[in-house]
């Protein structure tokens, strides 16, 4: 009885042990035929060849390696905008122009100057001329002559001159007073005789005065003679001018009332006579300065006009000096250089494109004063990528790396790239921020997409690659974060042990094992018990 128990026990025993190998043996089936999915918690993984690499990712934008914000050199106002935002423009084009009439005309006094200098230049080097040596003898020898004749004192013949020029005065005078006593014969010969030399005398008197008086207010202090002297001499002639213009009126009312004659013929016999007395006066005066010599001031003046002419036949007839030379040829090499700024400032007013591109601003129109940027450009054929890469990152980045960028307007499409430079400095951040941050910029390969600058990129760059190495599903492996250690559990003759392995390069997915492990090994995730097989890409053990 014990025993058929027990038989059936074992036949019991052995049914389920044969379902569950069936049953094993289909979900083996099933894990073959299924593709390769991602490890979870209780799989069971095998070690296998492969290949790895590393990627940092980082954002950016697109920008133009060459562009440019033009502003004119010069202020002035805009004549004339050739461009609009968006043309297309080649290296030279004119994009912009100033109103240049005042540069014109700088341009021309420039001219005109440098011709003038070059001119004086050239005539300085020249030997001055047989003609020009005599006529600055000449002019030597008149003011000489001028100047002997000041030191010599009067010339008899001019003093006989003046004589003879008195005498004739006085005779015109005694005829003026005769054709006066012929037409006023109302009264005695006698009284009309004394009336008249009463009015002539005043008359004379009161001219004498007035002259006096207008010299006296035009006198220079000179030698001797000071201010002071001349103000009280000034003074005093005023004061004999009041008092002989008062003699005047009165010899004039005695006169009138001793001439009963016409009166107009009288009127212009008085005329005459006032005339030729005057003219005595003038006579008196100019035998007076023949006979007084020449002053002190008109010998210096005399000298000093001699003293500038022997100079001018000096250098006449020793050419110029060295320094004389050489002022000149500053001169002319100033107004070279004056003309070439000039024609700079009138080229200057014509904005070119630097480089072949696009318009993409413009900041003035026609009729506006410059001031601060005119006019935007890019070449669009020049286009980077600008990408903000982590400090953490930069470190595993150098220069010839590729990459593999995609824009937020064209997400699907990949664009090759290649690391051309790593900014030297941090970009800045904010006070408060613990980020850090390098500019890193990409070279992007040909593409037909239209590109524009501004757009949002993001970019993977591949940082390391490591080919035919040993590799497991980073899942399979527990850290010991404390103790530096990383464990698997590694499945061997239906046990299941844990081992410890060292690692290297790792991604997002698998881990390269380089130590602990074989290919073919098989692990199991976490703690619970194996569910399914999970092979290694290209087939391995247990993979079929």
């Amino acid at each position: 009885m014990q025993t058929k128990r027990n038989r059936k026990r074992q036949w019991l025993i052995g049914g389920l042990i044969l379902i569950a190998l069936i049953a094993v043996g289909l979900t083996a089936l099933r894990i073959i035929d299924r593709p390769v999915q991602a490890a979870a918690t209780g799989d069971i993984v095998t070690a296998f060849i492969g290949d790895l690499s590393a990627n940092a990712t980082a954002d950016g934008t697109v920008r133009a390696q060459r562009e440019a914000e033009l502003s004119f050199i010069n202020s002035g106002t805009v004549e004339t905008v050739f461009v609009d935002v968006g043309d297309i423009v080649d290296a030279g084009d004119p994009l912009a122009q100033l109103e240049t009439s005042d540069l014109e005309r700088a341009v021309a006094n420039a001219e005109q100057m440098l011709i003038i200098r070059e001119a004086d230049l050239e005539t300085l080097l020249e030997p001055a001329s047989d003609e020009d040596i005599a006529a600055a003898e000449a002019a030597v020898s008149s003011v000489q002559a001028q100047l002997d004749d000041l030191l010599d004192g009067p010339d008899e013949d001019d003093v006989a001159a003046a004589e003879a020029a008195l005498r004739a005065a006085q005779s015109d005078l005694n005829a003026a007073y005769a054709g006066l006593s012929e037409e006023t014969e109302g009264a005695s010969v006698d009284e009309i005789e004394a009336a008249a030399i009463e009015l002539e005398l005043a008359q004379a008197d009161a001219t004498s005065a007035a002259e006096w008086h207008s010299t006296t207010l035009v006198m220079k202090p000179e030698g001797r003679l000071s201010q002071d002297r001349i103000d009280g001499m000034e003074e005093a002639a005023r004061i004999t001018a009041v008092e002989a213009n008062a003699r005047l009126a009165e010899a004039e009312y005695v006169y009138d009332i001793v001439i009963n004659g016409d009166s107009n013929s009288i009127a212009a016999l008085q005329a005459n006579v006032s005339l030729r007395a005057a003219a005595v006066e003038s006579a008196q005066a100019q035998l007076d300065l023949v006979l007084e010599g020449a002053s002190d001031a008109e010998i210096a003046a005399a000298a000093a006009t001699l003293a500038q002419k022997q100079a001018v036949l000096a250098d006449l007839m020793d050419g110029a000096t060295n320094l004389q030379i050489a002022t000149a040829e500053a001169q002319a090499e100033q107004a070279r250089i004056s003309l070439q700024a000039a024609q700079q400032d009138l080229e200057d007013a014509m904005l070119t494109a630097p480089f072949a591109g696009t318009i993409t601003a413009v900041h003035i129109s026609s009729g506006e004063q410059t001031g601060g940027i005119a006019i935007e450009m890019v070449d669009p054929t020049s286009l980077e990528v600008v990408l903000d890469v982590d400090e953490v990152d930069v470190g595993e980045i150098v220069v010839g790396q590729t990459a593999v960028v995609t824009l937020e307007t064209w997400p699907d499409v990949d664009i090759d790239a290649t690391v051309a430079s790593i900014a030297p400095e941090n970009t800045a951040t904010t006070a408060d921020s613990t980020l850090v941050s390098y500019e890193v910029y990409l070279t992007l390969s040909e593409t037909d997409l239209p590109i524009l600058v501004g757009m949002t990129a993001n970019a993977q760059l591949i940082t390391d690659q490591k080919t035919d190495v040993l590799l497991i599903p980073s899942q399979a492996i527990t850290p010991d974060r404390a103790a530096g250690k990383y464990y698997v559990n590694r499945i061997a003759d239906g046990m299941t042990e844990q081992i410890e392995v060292t690692i290297g390069l790792s991604d997002d997915e698998n881990t390269q094992i380089t130590g602990g492990l074989e290919a073919g090994d098989q692990l199991l995730i976490g703690d619970a018990a194996p569910v399914q097989t999970i092979s290694p890409p290209g087939g391995g053990p247990g993979g079929g």
